[in-house]
């Protein structure tokens, strides 16, 4: 609950400044706040000098930290295949587990699927906790939330990562809620604070123009979801040894009025940019919607996918699935060729992991080249032709 002390404020009117949502007024020299607009991000408490704004937290009791340890990953699976995302987060929790000094534990959910533990500790997991029920056999939040709910009150961990997939986005924020605690989508990086413990956690804000760190001091355990090709796998290694602890849950009360029917793959799927070794993508400096015939040559000639900026997106000129960006695909390809894309944060996110990135731009200040390997400054008209026809 966030108030107001009206005999402290004076209406200097810093905080309706220091507020980006616009949830401030002034009137008769006291600051209003519209609840409706407001966030609780603390800002406007920052900038009064006069202490005249307060957020009352109700029912906060002092966690214990000392009974939460190891750090935890969904392991999710289906048709009893492990997610590649799954890996990448094994390969990052390996190293968080290091600094903290614990395990690093693998949850596995499903029905007949005790031999993907093996391949789960193989990739990184000290331990698997298995949950194998012909209830969790197709993917349904309800159970899902459960299971992973009742797990992480009886082993308190410290840390639970997930993949951002269609699975991880639907029943992971429901598990939060649960457990009280805070959770931040779409990570881009996750660091150990060596001063406090906590969880960095990093993923971009305000529409992809800024990067933003977010803390979780008070909850545990801390929560997070990192999209697929954003970390990087450690190197199978299947003579790894591990613990593989079965447990079991009562579903017996639980009422879920929702049914699997089928899976119905996704036309989006189609276009196959996160498993492309090569990639072309074009952005607003392609003008229309005919210009990307250009790229489209050129991505045909060294047999690459074909990728979107978000404006190119929005203007129409390409469908969303080719999009990439921290709104659209996250992609690591072998090499990644930015054709008339000035770079964006949110943009940046979904593609700057790429192992070699070519950024040609007419703008010599664009900010795609301060992560571009090489980079050409020039018209993309004449540019992108010549390549093609190199190529050729």
């Amino acid at each position: 609950m966030i108030e107001v002390i009206r005999e402290k404020c004076v209406g200097c009117e810093l905080c309706l400044k220091a507020c980006v949502f616009d949830a401030i007024v002034i009137n008769d020299k006291i600051a209003e706040i519209d609840l409706d607009k407001c966030t609780l991000c603390g800002a406007c408490v920052s900038a009064c000098p006069f202490d005249a704004i307060i957020i009352r937290k109700f029912g906060q009791e002092a966690i214990d930290r000392s009974l939460y340890k190891d750090i935890w990953v969904f392991a999710e699976q289906k048709n009893n295949e492990i997610a590649p995302v799954v890996f990448e987060l094994l390969g990052k929790g390996s190293e968080l587990a290091e600094q903290r000094e614990c395990n690093l534990v693998a949850v596995l959910l499903g029905n007949q699927v005790e031999e993907l533990s093996k391949e789960l500790i193989a990739y990184g997991a000290d331990k698997v906790i298995l949950v194998d029920d012909l209830r969790l056999k197709d993917f349904l939040d309800l159970p899902y939330s459960k299971a992973l709910t009742e797990l992480a009150k009886k082993y308190k961990p410290e840390i639970i990562l997930s993949g951002a997939s269609v699975i991880g986005r639907s029943f992971i924020p429901r598990v939060a809620v649960e457990l009280h605690t805070g959770l931040t989508a779409d990570c881009t990086g996750l660091e150990i604070d060596g001063e406090t413990n906590n969880l960095m956690q990093t993923r971009p804000a305000f529409g992809g123009n800024i990067l933003a760190t977010i803390v979780t001091p008070n909850h545990l355990p801390q929560m997070a979801t990192v999209r697929h090709k954003v970390m990087d796998p450690l190197d199978r290694d299947d003579s790894r040894k591990g613990e593989i602890i079965v447990e079991n849950i009562d579903f017996s009360e639980l009422k879920d009025d929702t049914k699997f029917l089928e899976f119905v793959k996704d036309e989006s799927q189609m276009v196959n940019l996160t498993e492309a070794d090569l990639v072309v993508a074009g952005g607003r400096g392609l003008k229309s919607k005919e210009n990307f015939a250009i790229i489209e040559d050129l991505a045909k000639t060294i047999d690459g996918a074909i990728g979107a900026s978000r404006a190119s997106v929005d203007a129409d000129w390409i469908s969303y699935p080719h999009q990439v960006g921290q709104t659209g695909k996250t992609i690591k390809p072998k090499i990644y060729i930015a054709v008339g894309i000035s770079g964006a944060i949110q943009h940046l996110a979904g593609m700057q992991s790429s192992d070699y990135i070519i950024a040609i731009n007419k703008d010599p200040d664009a900010p795609i080249f301060k992560v571009a390997d090489l980079g050409l400054v020039g018209d993309l008209f004449e540019i992108i032709p010549q390549i093609t026809k190199k190529m050729k």
